[in-house]
């Protein structure tokens, strides 16, 4: 049973990270080495989250054993029992369904962790950079992508002597290999626990929060206007950038002629062009004088060719983005007139948008569309923030109080050892499943919603850049180790903070003894994860978004002169778009019905 169990979570999870992939990145015209990266990260970061709670149960039970074995008095064997194995396991410690046998949980951790530490240390910044790169070959593309990681990676070449160093400084520690394993996971640990805290303080206050205030569609309107407003801004900057970008490939298409040697750099530009600006530049060069223009230089051209994929990327993104806002405020809008309507069903007000398959069809028909939109989901999203508010309190209280042993103040550990009492392991791996995954919630969604100008932004319907996917695939691998060790850290299963004398999970093996670096296991470990109190409040108050207002970066706050402006500013806009489009669409319905009648 637990090799079908185990089984059953790497292909589950292998799925979970394929749609996400699929929703957010383009299978078909990305690269390949960058989806199979990408992939491979965000697919080894759920692995483990899915698979600790296993390691858990197995380590409970292994507890159970060693206890039971070296203080209880031994059990009388049934008929045909294995002698030894009766007289040592009593019937208490019964195996749990998902048991992982020895041997195999330490080495899967170990391809799993140091796989993923390459992925995220090494290869991926090296392949963001080779995508990014400008350059028309793969030697120049690998150059450049060395060169731009050089600092990078003299940082962590940095760190890493700075911890050598410290334990060289006592005698008594031997420098063992063990020990420069240790020292480089402490590193990568210390700095993804910086990171996760800043993350999980935001996403413990703003998820539960989002659900509370999305369950009034007044407030989803208007964030949608104000949404609408900021992207209309975006789409207009990303089609001038475009078009300027544009005039650039369009006098080097004129100036490098066919017989010149950077030719093949320019059509590789022209490739990366959208079709319309191909067509034109061919009608430009065709009536094109003998004017002459000044050569561009190879370097010019990497330049220029970096340029235009990232303006046609930033331009297909708005075009997208654009198209959604505009299908939710109409949506959002539908449904405000349906609360007031006595008809009992959802009035679309252009149903040729909306898709008729056999699901709308049998199932989400226009009736139980209405009863869930303007009855039941209001309620359902709100009991939902409850649910969520109350798991971020007691994560919150746990990580301000998970250091405390005697007496055990961690509501987190309180649970785990309450059902270790009765060898409940299911109820065991489902505890730990629902706090890992409500933990893995807050700091994930973090990464998918955080924008870092232009160079970082998770976009789904397929308009991710290959750039923000291996970032996402480099935060993912470096906060999840955190993650873990900070969750068993909040049961009391991490003996470098519990200090508890007990058997170790697989997990915890692995990272070495953090007491060789004591002022780190006994105090960033111990203290940081505190600062999250801070971080709720400053997130609760809405603080980062004050700070982004005042530096010109627009936030959605209810009470702000600025905030108000924009949502109407949005209103007025999605009035302009329903009149066109229902004009489109009465045309199309016209021509319809003349050609209908035509054939008739």
């Amino acid at each position: 049973m637990s090799g079908a169990a185990l089984a059953v979570v790497v292909v589950v999870v292998f799925l979970l990270a394929l749609y996400l992939l699929q929703r957010y990145g383009d299978l078909r015209k990305q690269q390949r080495m960058v989806l199979l990266g990408t992939l491979l990260s965000w697919y080894l970061c759920f692995l483990i989250v899915f698979i600790l709670p296993l390691d858990v149960s197995t380590t409970i039970y292994k507890q159970c054993v060693l206890d039971n074995t070296h203080h209880s008095p031994p059990v009388t064997p049934a008929r045909g029992a294995n002698q030894t194995e009766a007289s040592s396991v009593p019937k208490a410690c019964e195996e749990p369904w998902s048991y992982i046998p020895d041997g195999v949980l330490p080495v899967f951790w170990r391809v799993v962790y140091w796989t993923s530490q390459f992925l995220t240390w090494l290869l991926l910044p090296f392949m963001q950079s080779y995508a990014r790169s400008g350059a028309f070959s793969r030697v120049g593309k690998i150059k450049t992508a060395l060169i731009e990681n050089a600092i990078y990676y003299g940082t962590y070449l940095l760190i890493f002597i700075s911890l050598l160093l410290y334990v060289a400084a006592h005698p008594q520690w031997k420098l063992t290999w063990t020990e420069l394993q240790t020292i480089g996971i402490t590193a990568a640990n210390t700095w993804g626990l910086f990171l996760l805290v800043l993350l999980l303080g935001y996403g413990l206050v703003e998820i539960p929060r989002s659900y509370w205030l999305s369950s009034s569609h007044g407030y989803l309107l208007a964030k949608t206007y104000f949404k609408v407003a900021k992207m209309a801004t975006e789409k207009a900057a990303a089609e001038e950038n475009l078009a300027n970008v544009m005039e650039e490939v369009a006098a080097v298409h004129e100036a490098v002629r066919y017989n010149h040697s950077l030719r093949k750099c320019v059509d590789t530009i022209l490739t990366k062009c959208p079709t319309e600006y191909q067509e034109e530049m061919g009608r430009n060069v065709e009536s094109a004088g003998e004017e002459q223009n000044v050569l561009p230089t190879k370097r010019g051209l990497v330049k220029l060719h970096k340029k235009v994929i990232s303006a046609v990327q930033r331009h297909s993104q708005t075009q997208v983005q654009w198209s959604i806002l505009l299908d939710q405020a109409f949506h959002l809008e539908d449904v405000a007139k349906s609360q007031s309507s006595p008809v009992r069903h959802l009035v679309h007000s252009f149903p040729s948008a909306h898709q008729h398959g056999w699901i709308r069809r049998f199932i989400y028909t226009p009736a139980v569309e209405w009863y869930w939109e303007c009855v039941l989901r209001q309620g359902f999203y709100r009991l939902l923030a409850v649910l969520l508010c109350l798991l971020s309190a007691a994560v919150v209280w746990s990580e301000c109080t998970f250091f405390s042993t005697h007496p055990v103040l961690s509501l987190f550990a309180v649970f785990i050892q309450m059902a270790e009492k009765q060898y409940n392991y299911i109820c065991i791996e489902m505890a730990c499943f629902i706090s890992i995954l409500f933990l893995c919630v807050c700091v994930y969604s973090t990464v998918f919603r955080i924008r870092v100008f232009n160079y970082y932004n998770l976009v789904p319907h397929h308009q991710t850049d290959a750039y923000s996917l291996q970032f996402s695939g480099m935060l993912f691998c470096r906060l999840t180790p955190p993650l873990c060790l900070n969750f068993l850290g909040l049961i009391h299963m991490d003996s470098a903070i519990s200090h508890q004398d007990r058997i170790q999970t697989s997990y915890t093996s692995i990272m070495g003894s953090m007491h060789l670096l004591s002022f780190i296991s006994d105090g960033f470990y111990i203290y940081y994860p505190m600062l999250i109190l801070l971080l709720c409040f400053a997130t609760f108050y809405n603080l980062g978004s004050r700070c982004l207002n005042l530096l010109g970066f627009h936030q959605y706050i209810t009470d702000d002169d600025l905030t108000s402006d924009l949502v109407d500013e949005g209103r007025e806009l999605i009035r302009r778009e329903r009149r066109k489009r229902q004009k489109a669409e009465d045309g199309g319905n016209r021509r319809w019905v003349r050609n209908f009648y035509s054939v008739k």
